[in-house]
């Protein structure tokens, strides 16, 4: 049951509404977790802001955002974000195996790609620590350091999300995440 109840653009506290207008325009309509963090404008705001700046002046392209979403989602075991997120990668291209696949930790076709995600499951499984290990084969796959850089604040906000959805108990609003157990 959900601790924070959903607001809409209507009924959200000052500056949450105009926030919402915004993200109801880039994601078709008030998604739940939007509608939930609106409580506080600071929440909402934080969020819009972190996006926006990744949206602007970020690198990766939509396949990479959404591997680095499933892979940080399912570590925090966020069924809100796998969700979401699976969607968002079907759209991106990915088949409903992959995202499986990517969840799972399990190794695809994409050596460049799996090697940017391990490292992005490590930041979030060891409280932002990744593996000389993991961080190398990273490098040996072409990743540059800005790159690398930048991973980060894609791990950031994905565990910003997961968190809140942990925190609040955002009901799921999309089509559940198929289950990785198997």
């Amino acid at each position: 049951m959900p601790r924070i109840p959903v607001h809409t653009i209507e009924t959200a506290p000052a500056g949450g509404g105009e926030i919402l207008r915004r993200l109801e325009k880039r994601f078709g309509r008030v998604l739940n977790i939007h509608g939930g963090m609106a409580h506080s404008p600071v929440v909402l705001e934080t969020y819009a802001a972190i996006t926006g700046a990744v949206a602007e002046h970020g690198t990766f392209d939509a396949r990479t955002r959404e591997a680095i979403a499933l892979a940080v989602g399912a570590v925090d075991a966020c069924a809100y974000c796998q969700a979401a997120h699976t969607v968002s990668a079907k759209a991106a291209g990915f088949t409903p195996e992959e995202t499986v696949a990517i969840r799972r930790g399990v190794p695809g076709d994409d050596a460049r790609l799996e090697a940017l995600v391990q490292v992005a499951r490590e930041i979030a499984g060891e409280v932002g620590e990744a593996s000389d290990a993991s961080w190398d084969a990273a490098v040996a796959q072409g990743w540059a350091d800005t790159e690398l850089a930048e991973l980060f604040v894609h791990v950031a906000v994905n565990l910003y999300t997961n968190y809140f959805n942990h925190y609040a108990r955002t009901e799921i609003d999309v089509p559940a995440a198929p289950g990785i157990d198997g």
